[in-house]
């Protein structure tokens, strides 16, 4: 199987890798357009700021790229984020692929969220083997808004989607790499797609 790590210049991808080097599999990072259509699956992770991470996206084509690939995509964290329509971090204009939008926790709660919480409402086979109210581990200051697109839920101040999926598309808010058996069971379960 070829699996691919979009290497855009934002994010712990590192960890990434290595977490799919336990399951068996040599994910090879790139950020060539030829080698990431001809991968099986492709992984589109992402650390830190959204409105720079859409500019290294534009700036190597990488924007036009993601939203045609037609085998399954794992966005992770800002990648998930970066597929919705908009998120007020830097007023960023994303990838169109989810159909909603990314707001900012208010500074009633701590922010980032930064730690465990569970998953539950689950609704995908990414979930295949995963029970309600499994924790995962989260660092983020931004959410993603709840739509006919999500696959899985978590409450910090509000009730937010902290999966999505739209046809091959798939994202999480949590960071299943960092996210011990149970989160290496979710990336099993995205490599059996």
């Amino acid at each position: 199987m070829k699996l691919i790590i979009i290497n855009y210049g934002a994010g712990n991808i590192k960890s990434i890798q290595f977490a799919f080097k336990r399951l068996g599999y040599d994910a090879i990072l790139s950020n060539d357009p030829e080698e990431i259509k001809a991968a099986d699956k492709v992984i589109f992770p992402g650390v830190g700021e959204a409105s720079s991470a859409m500019v290294k996206l534009k700036e190597s084509g990488l924007d036009q790229l993601i939203p045609n690939l037609k085998q399954p995509v794992l966005g992770i964290c800002l990648g998930m984020q970066l597929m919705c329509l908009h998120t007020e971090e830097g007023d960023t204009e994303g990838l169109g692929i989810f159909q909603t939008k990314v707001k900012r926790f208010s500074n009633n709660v701590k922010v980032p969220q930064m730690g465990w919480n569970v998953i539950k409402d689950l609704k995908s086979n990414l979930f295949k083997g995963i029970k309600e109210n499994e924790y995962m581990y989260l660092v983020h200051s931004y959410y993603a808004e709840h739509c006919n697109e999500t696959i899985a839920a978590t409450d910090y101040q509000i009730n937010y989607a902290s999966a999505l999926r739209h046809e091959n598309f798939y994202g999480t808010q949590f960071h299943p790499e960092k996210s011990g058996n149970e989160g290496a069971k979710i990336l099993e379960n995205f490599l059996d797609l």
